[in-house]
């Protein structure tokens, strides 16, 4: 989060609650069932034991990895704190499209998609999704040229099989690849923890009045401030879904009732099914809060970003708030990626304007300094004749010089064109360095994406092996969340 001093006032609430030990009971004996033999939970059950919380989506293969990045920063910042990492599994939310896709790449960094297709309603809670024929030998083989290809396809086949659930695959996976790097998860559709939190939604569903006003007023503030929402709010929106019959169906405000396509509940109804209901993207992180004692909450820029909204939701109905604390981000790279980044002079940014871009850019390297010396020279003699030229036509006659003007910019030109032509020479030349551009736009950034955000863990532990967690880990700026390119050298 940069220049937090600008933003401070959208994310402070002056903590009014402390948070109740009798809570921490229910809460440890509730993640036992989740976490059998993890001793975190000791630790967790001693008065005044913080956390610290992330939380991802259940995708397919362990989503995007940032998931991990995620994870490894609360494992990071709790051990730091003396606090317990918690990671909140997104089994409630039913985008079952987005999370069922999962990008890989090869040994030449070609991008490869793979899918898990279902048979339940598309709006069931994605994480009860039970798996059906999962694509591992299709993970297989686009992983079997790595060193690690083998080993990490049959971890996976060990996750990933008919009979788990999209939720309880992805957790085996993260338990998998963090390996000493432990945390507690938490899995929110578990009938413990919604017990648990059914007060708090309770309490919502009776204030929805009050709330909707809050973050309609909380709007206009960060409009006013020259942000945007993150998420719409209209009179009419409703802060809850409703677990029903194995859906999560949306719920909208109408007429001081609560309807859907075949329901129609009173705010009376709701708080009655308080155990029922799944909260939508703002008042998520607060039960999350309501739920665990959290001292930082750990997020992607967007999720952060929720929480600028969510702050009078949190003043309202918790009465305190975690710190928000950006996860570590990377562009990992190979032995040959990072040479090939040194010889070429290359940076990320340079590969948003697209691969053909970036080849120009390459190709130009490629031209021997000589002739690029004398095409520079070139054209700094032409520009500055022409801007000579100019002023004495000025002088002159004034009409000369706009012709002058015209058939300078056709100078420029043409001068250009021919840099461009030599550019584009010297990479027909050296079909090496076409190669050398594909596989570096491949690796870093996928489909005009930061490999981060488009690619699975998996790739990168099967060439590096699972030693690239720690690497990762020791590798985290607690005190700096700019985004890191790192060289993986082993």
């Amino acid at each position: 989060m940069y220049h937090p001093e600008k933003v401070a006032s959208f994310y402070r609430t002056e903590e009014k609650e402390k948070y109740p030990e009798a809570r921490r009971a229910a809460l440890v004996e509730a993640l036992r069932v989740q976490n059998p033999g993890n001793t975190l939970l000791d630790q967790l059950a001693q008065p005044g034991t913080q956390v610290v919380v992330t939380g991802q989506q259940v995708g397919l293969f362990s989503g995007p990895a940032y998931s991990v990045y995620k994870a490894l920063t609360a494992v990071k910042l709790a051990r730091q704190i003396g606090a317990v990492p918690v990671f909140w599994l997104a089994t409630e939310d039913h985008d079952f499209a987005e999370i069922s896709q999962s990008w890989v790449f090869n040994a030449a960094h070609e991008t490869i998609g793979m899918r898990v297709s279902s048979t339940i309603d598309p709006i069931a809670p994605a994480g009860t999704v039970p798996l059906i024929a999962p694509p591992v030998g299709e993970l297989r083989q686009a992983l079997k040229e790595f060193p690690f290809g083998d080993e990490i396809s049959t971890m996976v086949e060990s996750c990933y099989h008919d009979g788990e659930t999209m939720g309880s695959a992805f957790r085996k996976i993260m338990e998998r690849l963090l390996g000493s790097y432990s945390l507690l998860v938490l899995d929110p559709l578990a009938p413990e923890i919604r017990a648990l939190a059914a007060p708090l939604l309770e309490k919502a569903a009776g204030m929805a009045d009050e709330l909707t006003t809050a973050l309609l007023e909380r709007n206009k503030q960060l409009e006013a401030a020259g942000y945007h929402a993150q998420v719409h709010v209209e009179p009419k929106t409703s802060l809850f879904f409703l677990l029903h019959d194995g859906k999560r169906i949306a719920l909208r405000r109408s007429n001081g009732e609560y309807v859907a396509r075949d329901l129609k509940l009173t705010a009376a109804d709701l708080c009655a099914r308080s155990a029922e209901l799944s909260p939508n993207a703002l008042l998520r992180p607060v039960m999350q809060d309501y739920l665990m004692p959290t001292a930082s909450y750990i997020g992607g820029p967007a999720e952060l970003a929720y929480l600028a909204q969510s702050q009078v939701l949190y003043e309202a109905l918790l009465g305190r708030m975690p710190q928000p604390r950006s996860r570590a981000g990377f562009t990992i790279l190979d032995p040959r990626s990072a040479k090939l980044m040194d010889r070429y002079e290359l940076r990320i940014p340079m590969f948003f304007d697209g691969e053909q871009a970036l080849k120009e850019k390459m190709a130009k390297k490629l031209i021997p300094p000589a002739l690029t010396a004398s095409l520079e020279s070139a054209s700094a003699r032409i520009g500055l004749e022409l801007n000579t030229m100019a002023g004495q036509l000025r002088a002159f006659d004034p009409s000369l010089e706009k012709a002058l003007a015209r058939s300078s910019a056709k100078i420029r030109f043409q001068v250009s064109k021919i840099q461009a032509k030599a550019a584009r020479e010297a990479m027909r030349r050296d079909e090496r360095a076409s190669s050398d551009a594909a596989y570096l736009n491949g690796l870093l950034y996928p489909h005009k994406h930061l490999q981060e955000r488009f690619y699975s863990i998996l790739p990168f532990v099967a060439q590096h092996g699972l030693e690239l967690i720690g690497y990762i880990y020791d590798h985290i700026e607690l005190d700096c969340s700019d985004h890191q390119v790192l060289p993986y050298v082993y």
